[in-house]
């Protein structure tokens, strides 16, 4: 169910949008007719859709989209203002602030409906983008972690290698990397620095004592 956001200090436009926005499938409207009430919801319930009057006492149009814009995850909201037509400053203006379209009036219904679910798809679109971007950040997470553990496996294989083949020489490689693994811990390094050094440390021994046998 789609939240939409109705943000006008006059009552009459709130009940007309009220009732437009009930045309729409999958739609429930949220009206305020203080500015600054219906800032404090949007950034505690993140809407859908916002439809807001420039010409309002305290906080106009411009200022709540501002605003808004300012609010963590807030930045991609569809925004609609509602300005007369001849407004055309105040519509550079409110561009400048972040406003996704604009309603003019008096408000015809069809555009109403266009408008609206334009920018209802498209934050749909930019809900879908940021879910399948969240996705494949947890697949290339899921991937390097499997190729961090693939390598640690290889490296224990060849510590053990180098045991069977060289017992004091192999004990040695595994007892100094834990000694730096230890010294890492009592310096205060993260684990996974500590972890790091102890690879890092056995792998310092293997190149030369993985040569081919002479004679």
């Amino acid at each position: 169910m789609h939240k939409v956001l109705i943000v006008d200090d006059n009552e009459i436009n709130l009940v007309l949008f009220e009732a437009l926005v009930r045309k729409l499938p999958e739609c429930e409207s949220r009206s305020f007719p203080e500015p600054v009430a219906a800032l404090a919801w949007a950034q505690s319930q993140e809407p859908d859709l916002v439809i807001v009057d420039y010409m309002m006492p305290g906080l106009d149009g411009i200022a709540f989209i501002q605003a808004l814009r300012a609010t963590p995850g807030r930045e991609g909201v569809p925004i609609l203002m509602v300005t007369a037509n001849e407004q055309k400053h105040v519509r550079y203006r409110a561009l400048g602030a972040g406003a996704t379209d604009f309603l003019t009036k008096p408000v015809d219904t069809v555009e109403f409906l266009a408008r609206s679910s334009n920018m209802l798809a498209l934050g749909d679109i930019r809900r879908q983008l940021a879910d399948r971007a969240g996705w494949l950040a947890e697949e290339v997470r899921k991937a390097t972690l499997a190729v961090v553990q693939r390598e640690r496996e290889t490296v224990v294989r060849l510590s053990r290698a180098a045991e069977y083949r060289d017992p004091e020489t192999g004990g040695h490689i595994l007892r100094m990397a834990h000694y730096s693994e230890l010294i890492a811990r009592g310096m205060g390094l993260s684990v996974a620095d500590q972890e790091l050094l102890l690879e890092a440390a056995t792998l310092r021994h293997h190149p030369a004592r993985f040569s081919a046998p002479s004679g």
